[in-house]
């Protein structure tokens, strides 16, 4: 893939995973906030389960993320090195196909399926 099309694509995901995570931190702020004036006590309050339930979903979702954006950094790192679309595991090209659905993919689908 072409370095210019691959950062492009890179800083499009990362866009998109950094709005995301936004989001998702706001939500959390607002589940923390609306929080604030139900009991400590989820076994006995109805509504402290739920709460802890959309509190634990939001914090898992934000930690994906979170993660995502780490990985196309470290795209754009091996954009810059000339290492990107290269697996890191047999050194072959990583299919155009494959980068285009996973702009932070580091290996190859046969590598991938040897896990």
């Amino acid at each position: 893939m072409d370095p210019v099309e691959a950062r492009r694509r890179i800083a499009d995901a990362q866009s998109a995973a950094q709005s995301r995570l936004e989001s998702l931190r706001a939500q959390f702020d607002v589940i923390v906030a609306g929080s604030e004036w139900t009991t400590d006590d989820d076994e006995h309050d109805p509504e402290g389960s739920t709460i802890a339930f959309e509190r634990a979903k939001v914090i898992g979702l934000a930690r994906d993320a979170e993660v995502e954006v780490r990985e196309l950094d470290a795209a754009q790192e091996r954009v810059a090195s000339g290492s990107y679309g290269v697996c890191e595991r047999c050194g072959s090209a990583i299919a155009d196909p494959r980068l285009e659905a996973l702009p932070a993919a580091r290996r190859c689908i046969v590598c991938l399926r040897l896990r």
